[in-house]
């Protein structure tokens, strides 16, 4: 795993502070990491050019002209001119040893976007907002500087200076991030990084489950009972999903006659010796109200999904001690409201999914959410923990269904409530990434058949 933060300012002073390094040096060693980087990419004499704003971000894109000048055909384009102190002391540097300047933007092999950082709020003017639609269409390698500038650029690769910025993992910047690597600024990312509660989680962390104990048998790796509703076949994707990740039994509740596969069962109430439960894929109006209270009747681990976050009765699972919760976005927004928590749009949710996901965990610290979307966020209590590793392919309907199966078959082998929407969320995104087919052409069946090769 990795830290994440809202903010690096204050990692910044802390170097001025307690480390004695300046703003100087810590620009210098951010531009140097760009340099290296491009040094270790691209062919000596390599046309770069760098697209600079008028403030610290462009200093550093300044500063990298200069240290890249000589070895490469290296430009400055001036989107805004210089204007903070360091950005002119840059700019001074650069002229003194005969850096370039130009005025248009012109094909090059590596194109640069340093006009504004993590600190700039607010819109684009129509001037700029044209000036980084141009930097879009050329066709060059792309880096962003910090990050992509006021995610509108479309970076291949965003050197972001010091440590993750949360900021950077909304769903709305992975359209421009590319691929992330953090840049040191003069002493150790370990250094640099302080304490957070906020994490990345790398595939790496990914814990599946283990039968090692040689003298068990079925009832030893848990009993998954999923109700099943309305539209049956999400609730057979979940309990495929659940049965092939190590449920030793899978059992559907329902009150309908249906055609099920024949791993699985079927049951007309919650067996007695279930271990966890799963609810809400394809729910629908199947169960009264008084069957989903008797579904619900007993402390067993639940994983939510679905339908549940439009009921009355996702208010009374919030009490629950071991819950997980998976709605999209749309979902979301209903239990916000529902929990009268906030009574907003998709749309606003999408913009501030980390404010909101904090809001709900700060209300409900016991419960684990697992709020789906292009970067899922898991949040418990005070921590926060985002997946980055989904891709398009998962946009398919009943891959959600097959993630809840997951999730369920971790909770009925023992795992707690944050370990289950953890493993059973980068499970899901392996299982996608190993997929060899084209993305488009993903279903959940495919999803089910990769487990095997995990």
């Amino acid at each position: 795993m990795q830290k994440l933060f809202d903010e690096v300012t204050s990692l910044d002073k802390r170097c001025y502070e307690e480390f004695f390094l300046s703003e100087d040096i810590l620009m210098e060693h951010a531009a140097e990491g760009m340099a290296e980087y491009i040094r270790n990419n691209f062919k000596k004499n390599a046309k770069i050019i760098i697209v600079c704003g008028s403030g610290n971000n462009g200093a550093d894109g300044i500063a990298l002209a200069r240290l890249l000048h000589g070895d490469f055909d290296t430009s400055l384009f001036y989107a805004k001119k210089p204007a903070s102190k360091m950005a002119l002391l840059q700019q001074k540097r650069a002229l003194s040893i005969g850096v370039r300047e130009c005025t248009k933007l012109q094909s090059c092999d590596v194109l640069v976007d340093a006009i504004v950082g993590t600190g700039f709020s607010g819109e684009f003017n129509e001037e700029l907002m044209g000036i980084i639609q141009e930097m879009n269409e050329l066709e060059a390698f792309k880096i962003a500087c910090d990050v992509p500038s006021g995610y509108k650029f479309i970076a291949d690769v965003t050197l972001t200076m010091g440590a993750l910025k949360k900021s950077m993992f909304l769903d709305s910047a992975k359209e421009f991030v590319g691929e992330i690597k953090v840049l040191d600024l003069g002493v150790s990312r370990n250094v640099y990084e302080k304490e957070s509660n906020d994490k990345l989680l790398d595939l790496d962390d990914l814990r599946l489950p283990s039968r090692a104990k040689k003298d068990s048998h079925k009832g030893s790796y848990g009993h998954l009972a999923i109700a099943s509703g309305q539209k049956s076949g999400a609730s057979i994707m979940s309990a495929l999903s659940a049965l092939r990740f190590g449920s030793g039994l899978v059992t559907l509740v329902g009150f309908e006659k249906i055609e099920i596969p024949h791993t699985l069962m079927y049951s007309h109430e919650v067996p007695k010796n279930t271990t966890a439960l799963a609810l809400g894929m394809g729910l629908g109006a199947e169960f009264s109200a008084q069957e989903l209270e008797k579904f619900l009747d007993n402390s067993l681990p639940l994983i939510a999904d679905a339908d549940i976050f439009h009921m009355q009765a996702a208010l009374d699972i919030l009490k629950r001690d071991e819950v997980v919760l998976t709605p999209h976005a749309k979902e979301f927004v209903s239990l916000l409201k529902r929990a009268e928590l906030a009574d907003i749009t998709v749309d606003e949710l999408q913009k501030e999914r980390f404010k909101y996901v904090e809001m709900f965990c700060k209300k409900y610290p016991h419960v684990t959410l697992l709020l789906k979307g292009a970067n899922v966020i898991i949040g418990r209590g005070d921590e926060i923990f985002v997946n980055p590793h989904g891709t398009p392919a998962l946009a398919k309907g009943g891959s959600g269904d097959v993630l809840s199966g997951l999730i369920g078959a971790l909770l009925a082998q023992g795992y707690s409530a944050l370990d289950a929407a953890i493993n059973g969320s980068l499970t899901h995104a392996k299982l996608a990434l190993n997929y060899d087919g084209a993305d488009f052409s993903l279903i959940p069946d495919d999803l089910i058949n990769e487990i095997s090769r995990l």
